[in-house]
């Protein structure tokens, strides 16, 4: 008799490691357990929007630091935000001191995002009064999949 059986193994009859061990094949004759195991789409569609900020002059390393806190504190609200990553440059020679990198499920994410109200007023309050320029770097992280109708 087995006894450790695998989660559903007990109507065909398999203990954990024989139902490891046939996976695939199990999946191939059993529609119905395939879906289970399969990544979600939500996990498959992602975009990643980097931005990198000119500061002004006048911006110290301590308002940096608030800068860096407010972008985790105020983005990480939004529902669309999946994560969120944002730093200060190593590197003094760099004309690109300060970064904000976020990961979306879709573009179509992305774009309520840019519309939310926390995101403008952070943008108003805390990147245009201290910035003075910036580009915008967005990637899709889903091989093969054509950008155009994410």
């Amino acid at each position: 008799m087995v006894t450790d059986m695998a989660p559903g193994a007990g109507e065909i009859g398999l203990s954990s490691i024989g139902a490891n061990r046939i996976g695939s094949a199990l999946l191939a004759t059993h529609s119905h357990l395939r879906g289970t195991l399969e990544t979600p789409i939500s996990f498959t569609l992602m975009v990643h929007h980097v931005v990198l900020y000119k500061l002004k002059p006048e911006v110290t390393p301590a308002r940096v630091e608030a800068m860096m806190m407010n972008a985790r504190m105020q983005l990480l609200k939004i529902p669309e935000v999946l994560s969120i990553k944002c730093g200060k440059r190593i590197d003094p020679e760099l004309p690109w001191p300060f970064f904000i990198a976020i990961d979306f499920e879709s573009m179509d994410k992305y774009a309520i995002f840019r519309e939310d109200s926390i995101f403008v007023k952070f943008t108003e309050e805390v990147i245009k009064p201290n910035t003075e320029d910036s580009l915008v770097l967005d990637f899709e992280m889903d091989p093969g999949k054509d950008v155009r109708f994410s």
